[in-house]
């Protein structure tokens, strides 16, 4: 009995075990284990599910919200873009904050946002031969850059202007501008270029031809005048095919006034200086087989001493003087008030026997201050205004010479492009 009582405590032990260790063997945990195994799943679960699910917002995140896209026109990289059309900058999948367009020359092109600020247009266009540098900014993003180089033009033209740069004048004087090439869009042109006086007065544009254009005020300007030029011709299509290359602005003045009448029937010239009379001088004109013009005349150009010959205006070889004294040229066809020093002084203020110029008393040599020739010339400057009357000659052509002042101002707007 005590025998089989031993071996039966020992078998309990051993089968217990056995059990136990076949759970395991076959992956069924115990109660105990199985509880505190499924708390610790369920924990593990809803953290696992948390993370998902950040994991899927932060994965999603950038698909959602793309980065705005910014388009440049003309492309980035173009080398050879127009000129003749503005700059444009557009974004997609969002709105422009900023955007700045600089030239290789330190150029800037100004624009303006369309309402939903999606595009963005430059005020004018880019320069030709320039290459930009384009720097788009959209709301929240990063800034985009592009570049392009616009071509050159083919053909150009430029403006040669009078009167000079920083030099003081007569009251006479227009603004008058000589174009290297014909120019078929006049209008366009006539919109780049500006003249503005100080004081303020209306200045009107005036073509003579396809080549010149004139700018005056509708009377004489005021003594001390400011006048500024502003030429903005550059990339401007004069005609087809054909640029401007000048952007400049110039300033010249205006004098005092001076105002000389020439009556060739009593052969005197009368000079009034700011509305006085400053001087009074015998002159002999045109005979009456070349007889001077009348009208209104501007001094254009002056020569302490110069040549003339005949046969620059079509008389032949009637004569040819190599040291004409105090010349002033007043037509572009050969009308001058000079001194002259080969005639009698009895013929000065009694008798017209000139090739059409206006001559008065000198020496040779331009060196006698005591003649007339001399004294006139010496008063004067470019812009002066000298007036024929009696001539027996018919009224200058407004276009030979600076002469627009022949030009009633209803006929002076006329010639205006715009």
């Amino acid at each position: 009995m005590g025998a089989l009582h031993i071996s039966n405590r020992s078998e309990q032990p051993s089968r217990r075990w056995s059990r136990r260790g076949l759970l395991t063997v076959l992956g069924i945990a115990p109660a105990a284990a199985v509880l505190s195994g499924c708390s610790g799943s369920a924990d593990a679960s809803e953290g696992s599910a948390d993370a998902s699910e950040e994991a899927a917002r932060t994965t999603a995140s950038p698909r959602a919200a793309k980065e705005p896209v910014v388009s440049v026109s003309p492309a980035d990289g173009t080398g050879k873009a127009a000129f003749t059309e503005p700059v444009e900058v557009t974004v997609t999948g969002g709105t422009l904050a900023s955007v700045k367009v600089t030239g290789n020359d330190g150029s800037t092109l100004a624009g303006t946002f369309n309402d939903a600020r999606t595009r963005w247009t430059s005020a004018r266009n880019p320069y030709s031969g320039t290459k930009y540098t384009v720097s788009a900014t959209p709301e929240g993003a990063s800034a985009h850059t592009a570049t392009f180089t616009t071509r050159s033009p083919g053909e150009t033209f430029v403006g040669y202007f009078t009167p000079e740069a920083d030099s003081t004048s007569g009251v006479g004087m227009p603004v008058s501008i000589n174009f290297t090439h014909a120019v078929t869009d006049r209008a366009a042109v006539q919109r780049a270029v500006t003249v503005t006086a100080e004081p303020a007065v209306e200045v009107v544009g005036h073509w003579f031809s396809d080549t010149r254009l004139d700018f005056r005020p509708e009377t004489y300007w005021a003594p001390a005048t400011k006048i500024t030029l502003s030429l903005r011709l550059r990339d401007v299509e004069g005609a087809d095919g054909v640029y401007g290359v000048q952007h400049k602005d110039v300033t010249f003045h205006i004098g005092r006034e001076q105002i000389s009448t020439v009556d060739l029937a009593t052969k005197e010239m009368v000079v009034r200086r700011n509305g006085a009379t400053y001087a009074t001088y015998p002159v002999s004109g045109g005979d009456s087989a070349h007889t001077t013009w009348s009208g209104i005349m501007v001094i254009s150009e002056r020569f302490r001493q110069t040549r003339m010959e005949s046969s620059t205006v079509g008389l032949g070889d009637e004569y040819d003087i190599p040291d004409v004294p105090h010349a002033q040229r007043l037509t572009t066809s050969g009308t001058f008030v000079h001194g002259n020093y080969w005639a009698s002084s009895g013929v000065f203020g009694h008798e017209n026997t000139s090739h059409g110029c206006i001559g008065l008393h000198d020496t040779k040599g331009a060196g006698d201050a005591s003649v007339p020739g001399y004294k006139f010339y010496d008063s004067s400057m470019l812009g002066d205004v000298v007036v024929v009357r009696n001539s027996g000659e018919r009224t200058v052509d407004p276009g030979n010479g600076l002469n627009g002042w022949n030009l009633s101002w209803a006929q002076w707007r006329k010639g205006s492009a715009l």
